[in-house]
């Protein structure tokens, strides 16, 4: 199949490349380097370098056989994103060019507008480019979990059946952003909504929860294809920066009672649930919308699974209560349906004390290059 993968430089979209690539897909990737601008902005360097995407490029050939195209400009740009989609003609777009972070979209001013118009942008041209040069493509678009806030009743998958004065309908759930970030994202969600009922595309929005983990079976003899590790409050998802904490020998830093909970997912499956909502597309006219993670935690427990994995490395650990910088509540109701991608055959990578260590060592390699100073201090209070 042909497949663009937008946003194909980041911490999800080069695995994805890579394993889309070993699977014999033709792959198309595009960025504009928007990650690495905005940490070397920001001064929040990765734990570890990672190669620019053409040395990436030309590295997965040379150890794999397999090429993959890349095309460097800003998709916000009209002419850029329809050059390339009349070059690579792809049959699936995987959409992950959209600024990641919630913390950064509150920063300042200047972080939300780049945040806005990135993001919104970025969705409404991938859109028309579809619209204009492969109306039939699918259209896979990573959403997030965060879409929905903490509701005080369960999670369905995307949609809810309404029954109001005896007559029934079928919406899409509610939202509750807890970012501007996550507010672009239910904007998305809109957006995708109202041109899939108006021009019959189709598409699969993917609620996603916090990924954690860099290894893959493409990566793991060679260190320099490893994604992204950010270890700062910015970019840093929580059990990737608690890694790095443990291996540094800084406390965990729990923002408040802890007791914020949230559906992860090893980015293993990450890669397996974009190859199933790939392998299964829906009908034109579909928004299909699917819940994607594995498990629930506290951000307590995860403190607690890290302390008690970096033990048996004899690292010794502390958790920590700091300030919650956020606006959100830090006890409550979450239940959330996951059964889609289930049903697909999804084979969930879960979260042990082996995956942990794994990570653990890989941070205490890099222990030179760790920068305390970044993993408090960024996050804007909101």
């Amino acid at each position: 199949m042909k497949i663009l993968i937008l946003g194909g430089d980041g911490y999800l979209g080069w695995p994805t490349a890579m394993d889309l690539s070993a699977r014999g897909h033709e792959v198309t990737v595009a960025d504009n380097y928007l990650r690495r601008k905005m940490c070397l902005e920001e001064n929040v360097a990765p734990l570890y370098p990672v190669p620019p995407l053409p040395e990436r490029v030309k590295l997965w050939q040379k150890l794999s056989g397999y090429t993959i195209r890349h095309e460097v400009g800003d998709l916000r740009e009209w002419e850029f994103i329809s050059s390339v989609m009349a070059s690579s003609q792809p049959e699936c777009i995987v959409h992950y060019a959209e600024q990641p972070s919630a913390p950064y979209s509150m920063l300042n001013r200047r972080a939300a507008m780049l945040t806005l118009q990135n993001n919104l942008t970025v969705t409404a041209n991938v859109i028309f480019a579809v619209r204009e040069f492969c109306p039939q493509t699918h259209i896979v678009k990573l959403g997030t979990m965060g879409e929905y806030g903490t509701p005080n009743i369960d999670i369905e998958e995307g949609w809810l059946e309404i029954e109001h004065k005896g007559r029934r309908d079928r919406f899409l759930y509610p939202r509750a952003a807890g970012s501007l970030y996550h507010t672009t994202k239910i904007q998305d969600t809109d957006l995708i909504w109202f041109y899939v009922r108006t021009w019959k595309l189709r598409v699969t929005d993917l609620m996603q929860g916090p990924v954690y983990g860099v290894f893959t079976p493409e990566n793991r003899q060679e260190h320099r294809l490893l994604p992204f590790l950010n270890y700062d409050e910015l970019f840093g998802t929580v059990l990737n920066r608690f890694v790095v904490q443990a291996a540094a020998g800084y406390p965990l830093t729990v923002y408040g009672e802890g007791g914020q909970t949230r559906g992860y997912l090893n980015l293993l499956d990450t890669l397996q649930c974009v190859r199933l909502a790939i392998d299964t597309p829906p009908s034109a006219g579909e928004l299909r919308v699917m819940n994607q993670f594995t498990q629930t935690f506290s951000v307590r427990e995860l403190a607690e699974q890290v302390a008690n994995a970096a033990s048996a490395l004899d690292l010794k650990v502390e958790i920590r209560s700091v300030p919650n910088p956020r606006m959100e509540s830090e006890s409550h109701y979450y239940h959330p349906a996951h059964a889609a991608f289930d049903a697909l055959g999804l084979r969930p990578h879960l979260l042990t004390d082996e995956v942990l260590m794994e990570m653990l060592v890989l941070a205490r390699n890099h222990q030179d290059d760790i920068d305390a100073s970044r993993f408090m201090g960024k996050n804007a209070r909101w």
